[in-house]
């Protein structure tokens, strides 16, 4: 069924939100976000989250409120599993969601429930009212810092304030409830959901089980007439700060995993990106490992960048580290930073960081040290670094990617701003120590919770790692986005993506293995280069801080070097945008990348990226203007 057959904007009373696809999402009242999706969740053995098919679905829609019915299936591999929803919503701001399931199949799941997401800025560090289920209640603080573990347990509603006088309480029935911090995946929510992790996982789910769920919203308290007519402005407003707020962080790119080396035109493309370094990873127990560093060690020399090489070792230790030792003076690579992962742990011990340093500071004492996890913030969190391992480190790393749980634009662009939450919550544990982020990738290179071994794709689907949103504009923004947040927290070093190939920054001279599902043309340029191209060229300059009105629909970046000031702004919703530039100066250029020119900007990017763009004038220190959906927008002034 087509998105917009899916999508209808919804008022309950006070409150409004959308319906999209089965959900229901930012439900608001005036300009306050209450909740910020209502969804069901079937993930199976692997935590992998199968997507619902909807049919049948049926809207009966008045001024202030409104009722919805459909049906929903998920079937992946073995599972199949249907259920009826109905969402209704009344003139008191009462809204209700339920859902009557039934296996169609017998399989093994971790979870099928409804699942709550509450927005951060309207609850984080705020207080709550808990109720369990023995009828007992509980006083408490939605976390300020991202809470390692889950803030609370055994619950069946929770109540938090909008504003005095007026709160808004969520009732669940069905199972019992608990609540996570999701900003451990950079999700830009808390989460409620069912069923207790403590419980053992995975459970069999035999063929004709049924599952029965709902959820209730009722606002308590009296709501002041003179807020519930509060709509969003029409324009996003973007200030553009007066100071800087830092230096731009080191930034790189992974070596290809699809091990093809770089020609002549890779090399020069990459080249104008102004790159810090090339990451690569070693793993000791294979036999491919010094092939690898070899071609990384060529590509680094040719790229003119130093090496972040990420070690990973099991036992014997000692031995494989001196073979690695042999192989590295042999090999002579430009080494910047090692990062130490051991196999067996997800965070790294001090013991193997010690290790490291004995077998590997000899050959370049100016080479740095980096550890902590090559999986997700919740492992740093949930293992955090001892006195001894940060005695012994340069540098502490923690890999983004925002598809963890959600795979809808829409939820991407909600992890941006959580991207910044998980710097402030290491600094906290970690003090000053330099963050690595490394690396930042669309989706999940692996699964580290799988409960057994993930089945290798079908010859005709994408490998799990690959998203074919990687080659859009979408990307572009969401790029954006990310080293905004993540630069205007002051991280050391960033690396992004790959070279090239479906997980980089541009397509093979081969072309895409799958050109029906990743339809990228050989040699094409993706939208992100050039969003790396424009920050690269202000590789030594400082940052200064954006703020936007609404940062769901338009993110800005600032650069300034030797007296010039770069602004990056990007589109990230679906829908055009009017917006105001504030704090100008003078005569900006202003040159723009949308979905028209999408295609020139890959298949001519030596020539788009010499257009220089157009003079506008700003008046009293703003602009005015729209962005299409998902354009990027690039404005340069004095």
């Amino acid at each position: 069924m087509d998105k917009a057959q899916t999508t209808q904007e919804l008022r309950a009373g006070p409150l409004r939100m959308r319906f999209e696809n089965g959900d229901l999402r930012y439900i608001k009242w005036g300009t306050r976000e209450i909740i910020r999706r209502v969804y069901v969740a079937v993930r199976d053995h692997n935590w992998n989250t199968i997507p619902a098919q909807i049919s049948n679905l049926k809207f009966e829609i008045q001024a202030e409120s409104f009722q919805i019915s459909y049906e929903a299936t998920h079937r992946e591999r073995e599972l199949a599993f249907v259920w009826r929803g109905e969402i209704t919503g009344d003139a008191a701001g009462t809204i209700r969601f339920t859902f009557d399931g039934e296996a169609r199949s017998t399989f093994w799941r971790n979870r099928i429930g409804i699942c709550v997401l509450h927005p951060l800025r309207e609850c984080a560090g705020q207080p709550c009212i808990i109720e369990h289920p023995d009828g007992t209640i509980e006083s408490g603080y939605f976390p300020q810092l991202i809470a390692p573990h889950q803030p609370f347990k055994n619950m069946r509603a929770i109540t938090h304030e909008i504003q005095p006088g007026l709160s808004a309480e969520v009732r669940l029935v069905g199972d019992v409830f608990e609540i996570e911090d999701q900003r451990n995946w950079t999700d830009g929510s808390f989460k409620t959901y069912s069923t207790p992790l403590e419980l053992p996982f995975p459970v069999e789910v035999k063929q004709g089980t049924k599952i029965e769920q709902s959820f209730a919203l009722t606002l308590k308290g009296e709501a002041p007439p003179v807020l519930l007519n509060n709509t969003a402005p029409e324009f996003v407003t973007l200030t553009v700060g007066d100071t800087p707020a830092g230096r731009l962080p080191r930034i790189g790119l992974g070596v290809a995993s699809h091990e093809q080396p770089l020609n002549s035109r890779e090399i020069s493309l990459l080249r104008a990106l102004h790159l810090s370094h090339l990451r690569v990873d070693l793993h000791l127990n294979s036999t491919s490992y010094e092939a690898a560093l070899r071609r990384a060690t060529d590509e680094a020399r040719a790229l003119q960048v130093n090496l972040e090489i990420a070690l990973f070792f099991s036992a014997p230790e000692e031995e494989q580290l001196r073979g690695l030792a042999e192989i590295v003076r042999r090999l002579n690579p430009p080494v910047a930073l090692w990062l130490i992962f051991h196999e067996a742990e997800k965070v790294t011990s001090a013991k193997w960081i010690a290790l490291a340093r004995q077998a590997l500071q000899p050959y370049d004492p100016a080479a740095g040290f980096g550890a902590g996890t090559n999986a997700y913030f919740a492992e740093l969190n949930r293992h955090r670094p001892t006195a001894q391992t940060l005695e012994l480190t340069d540098a502490i790393a923690y890999s983004i990617n925002p598809q963890v749980h959600a795979v809808d634009d829409a939820s991407l662009i909600e992890t941006l701003e959580t991207q910044a939450a998980t710097v402030a919550s290491a600094r906290h544990f970690l003090g000053n120590v330099p963050l690595v982020i490394s690396p930042i990738t669309l989706k999940p290179r692996a699964n580290p919770n799988a409960t057994e071994q993930v089945a290798a794709p079908d010859s005709d689907s994408l490998p799990a790692s690959v998203d074919e949103r990687q080659m859009s504009l979408f990307a572009a923004a969401w790029t954006i986005g990310s080293l905004k947040y993540l630069a205007e927290s002051g991280v050391a070093s960033v690396t992004f993506y790959e070279t090239t190939g479906w997980r980089g920054v541009m397509e093979t001279a081969q072309g895409s293995p799958l050109p029906q599902l990743f339809p990228a043309p050989p040699e094409a340029v993706f939208p992100l280069y050039h969003v790396l191209a424009e920050v690269g060229e202000f590789a030594a300059g400082e940052i200064i801080s954006v703020s936007s009105s609404d940062p769901l629909k338009v993110v800005g970046l600032a650069l300034r070097l030797a007296g010039q000031t770069r602004l990056l702004l990007c589109n990230v919703s679906g829908l055009t945008q009017p917006l105001v530039v504030c704090n100008l100066t003078g005569q900006a250029m202003l040159k723009r990348m949308d979905e028209a020119g999408r295609q020139a900007a890959m298949l001519q990017p030596e020539s788009f990226r010499r257009a220089p763009g157009e003079v506008v004038s700003v008046r009293e220190g703003q602009l005015e203007f729209s962005l299409r959906p998902h354009e990027i927008v690039r404005l340069d002034y004095e």
